[in-house]
């Protein structure tokens, strides 16, 4: 494992609004996407683990725009485990295209038992994989 993941998105026309630049909401699919493919190079197959092992509720997101990020472009996501508490998590996300900001996020999440919404405590497992990473 390397020592800082990011992944690419190249944001679809679909998704630039009139002004050029990827639009607002959008930002939380392409973080949402990160997010599972982050989970994926911590060495779990987010389709197996989502279900049965864990689960992660979104419960606060906070988006700051930076900077644009237009059509076909290549925005590099990168995300880092911020936070660890004993049920909750906040991973932040830096999006950039080349070295210009372009958008950065931070969600917390809390730890849930797959097809619940009972919290639980982070399992132990996960979280020696995420401190490896902080």
């Amino acid at each position: 494992m390397s020592d800082r993941f990011v992944h690419t998105v190249r944001p679809r026309y679909a998704e630039v609004d009139q002004q050029g630049v990827v639009f607002n909401a959008h930002w939380l699919t392409f973080f949402d996407e990160a997010c599972t493919r982050f989970f994926e190079w911590l060495g779990d197959t987010p389709s197996e683990s989502f279900f049965s092992e864990y689960d992660l509720m979104i419960v606060k997101a906070v988006l700051e725009w930076e900077g644009p990020a237009g059509f076909d472009e290549h925005v590099d996501i990168e995300v880092v485990p911020t936070r660890l508490g004993k049920k909750s998590l906040e991973l932040t996300y830096r999006a950039s295209v080349g070295e210009r900001p372009a958008c950065t996020g931070v969600i917390t999440y809390v730890s849930v038992t797959p097809g619940t919404h009972d919290s639980v405590p982070i399992p132990d497992r996960l979280r020696t994989r995420l401190e490896s990473t902080t």
